[in-house]
């Protein structure tokens, strides 16, 4: 007769499942459910004692019920708090990701995260923590969109620990994430771009604003756009930089916190030309545009980083100082959005962005021309990327000029004669 070992005479229980048994170095009844395996292989139990074998049943029941709702604990960490989780886990993130993205979720963990749990954890946590996370956002009266990036770094930063071999309950990484209102940004309607276009051309800066609503790039992409990146023989425009603050490392050594694989160029002080998130690409320049870019570069004060455009002092624009101008050509052009309340508000500069999108939607291009154009956008990810022509990318701009009647006021762009 053969024989059969414990473990052939029985199959392996499910994590979760568990049994009841009486110790016998101190007649005690324990309450065990098995919970995996160890980091050597062994296997691990998690066990709670009773005086009684009733008790030890009962205990067992509530075990199984938590795990079949939470999941079972993961082994290890169980000292690990999310403060100090997340002191371990920053520095690491700041090597992983852009500076803007590290210093928002830094930001994020230190108002809102750790303030709330900080104290909690990581093996403690429940969906309910996370929850009190939301709250902490909202009390502090901010929109659903920081309680939304609250959440998101909260995962971030929870799934890390569990790589690290971190206690984080299976359950409250399901928790459900905020959800958005509709989103309140608009296009800017035809004949009020028009009316933007026209109040540009009593200005210097009349080609940034010309390259928002016509060109639909980026705060950053315009602040960063170079002159050696514009051929305007060939009309055509590199979009392959962006212009963005890096935060200090060390401000007396001029050092800076760049995480690695991260190319920058250092302009002045912290102002430094970045890769632009989405890929880079280049855009045709519909002839409008060719000529007043060859008049500001023709008349533009000098400045030593080959900036197409700059502060007065021939420095790197500032975002603020650019959104101010923004606002002021708004007030000049008299327009604003309004909502169904008569509510008045300024329109932001990602609107601009918006409206090059939509108006060229609205003329029948091509969302993959428009992607092309203006690169990653809400109103065109309906679809994956393909190759689009430069010529195919012409037409549309052309197209969306006609709309706007660039070419009738491209005079308004350029200086005008005495006495016109």
């Amino acid at each position: 007769m053969t024989d059969v070992t414990d473990d052939e005479k029985k199959p392996p229980r499910d994590k979760g499942t568990g049994s009841v048994f009486q110790r016998k170095r101190d007649g005690r009844w324990v309450a065990q459910i098995e919970a995996g395996f160890t980091r050597s292989g062994a296997r691990r139990y998690i066990t709670q004692s009773a005086k009684t074998e009733t008790e030890a049943k009962r205990k067992l029941r509530a075990m199984q019920n938590k795990a079949a709702k939470e999941g079972i604990p993961a082994a290890g960490g169980g000292g690990m708090t999310v403060k100090k989780w997340s002191d371990t886990w920053l520095p690491l993130y700041q090597q992983r990701v852009r500076p803007s993205r590290f210093t928002d979720a830094r930001g994020v963990v230190r108002r809102y995260i750790v303030p709330t749990i900080g104290t909690r954890k990581l093996d403690r946590l429940t969906p309910a923590d996370v929850r009190s996370v939301h709250k902490a956002c909202r009390d502090a009266g901010y929109e659903e969109a920081t309680a939304l990036r609250s959440h998101d770094v909260l995962m971030v930063m929870l799934k890390a620990a569990e790589l690290e071999g971190h206690a984080v309950p299976s359950n409250v990484r399901l928790t459900p994430r905020p959800r958005l209102p509709e989103s309140g940004r608009d296009a800017i309607p035809l004949d009020e771009a028009m009316a933007l276009l026209k109040a540009a051309g009593d200005r210097p800066d009349a080609t940034r604003w010309a390259a928002a609503l016509l060109q639909g790039m980026r705060q950053a992409e315009c602040l960063g756009l170079t002159w050696d990146c514009v051929d305007l023989d060939r009309a055509l425009m590199d979009v392959s930089w962006q212009l963005q603050r890096l935060p200090y490392d060390d401000r007396a050594l001029e050092t800076f916190r760049i995480p690695r694989d991260y190319t920058a160029r250092r302009l002045v002080g912290a102002a430094h030309l970045v890769r632009p998130k989405s890929r880079e690409r280049v855009v045709p320049l519909v002839e409008p545009m060719v000529e007043a870019l060859r008049w500001w570069k023709e008349t533009a004060p000098p400045n030593p980083y080959g900036l197409v455009w700059t502060e007065a002092e021939a420095r790197p624009v500032r975002k603020g100082t650019d959104r101010d101008a923004w606002f002021a050509l708004q007030d000049a052009a008299r327009v604003a959005h309004v909502d169904e309340h008569g509510v008045g508000r300024r329109y932001t500069l990602h609107e601009a962005r918006h409206t090059t999108a939509t108006l060229l939607l609205e003329l029948g291009v091509d969302s993959e021309v428009i992607r092309a154009i203006v690169g990653h956008s809400s109103v065109t990810t309906t679809r994956g990327y393909q190759h689009v022509s430069q010529e195919l990318s012409r037409r549309a701009l052309e197209g969306l000029a006609t709309t706007l009647q660039f070419g009738a006021q491209r005079r308004t762009l350029l200086p005008q004669p005495e006495g016109d």
